[in-house]
């Protein structure tokens, strides 16, 4: 009889080990899906709004880049909608080296380097004085480049 009590509990035990793994399992591949959902959207939606207020600015060829990039972000982070994410961007106008090209005062091609910052879940969880969460942001970088000549065309 002794044999048969301790075959019943070996499930348990086992169930016992093997849960709090299976629960990070399925923790990282829930980040994972939802980093990987975010990524798709953003790398579809960065170059359509950095052709519709990078290329051709509010404020005309003149207009700061600063302004342009927060315009951008501010447009990338509405578009993003309910993904809980950080995003940064960058603009970077292409100059030519040599000062006396026939085109020196013409501007040359803007890149536009939009960063997507992702944090997993849990974050500043705590349980009895142990802090859960995931030490790590993921990073997701596009870079779009844009002729402000010819508004509407990707380079």
């Amino acid at each position: 009889m002794m044999g048969v009590a301790e075959e019943r509990a070996q499930a348990t035990v086992e169930m016992a080990v093997m849960a709090p793994v299976l629960i990070i399992v399925a923790l990282i591949v829930y980040n994972l899906m939802v980093f990987i959902s975010a990524t798709a959207r953003f790398d579809r939606v960065a170059p359509d709004i950095v052709l519709a207020h990078g290329a051709s600015p509010v404020g005309g060829e003149g207009a700061a880049t600063a302004a342009v990039a927060a315009t951008v972000k501010t447009e990338l982070e509405r578009a993003m909608g309910t993904y809980d994410i950080e995003v940064e961007v960058s603009v970077a106008e292409e100059e030519d080296g040599s000062p006396t090209a026939l085109l020196s005062l013409v501007g040359g091609l803007r890149t536009f380097t939009c960063t997507m910052r992702f944090t997993p879940w849990p974050q500043g969880l705590a349980l009895a004085g142990i802090a859960l969460g995931a030490p790590v942001r993921l990073t997701h970088e596009r870079a779009v480049i844009v002729d402000p000549w010819r508004p509407g065309v990707i380079i």
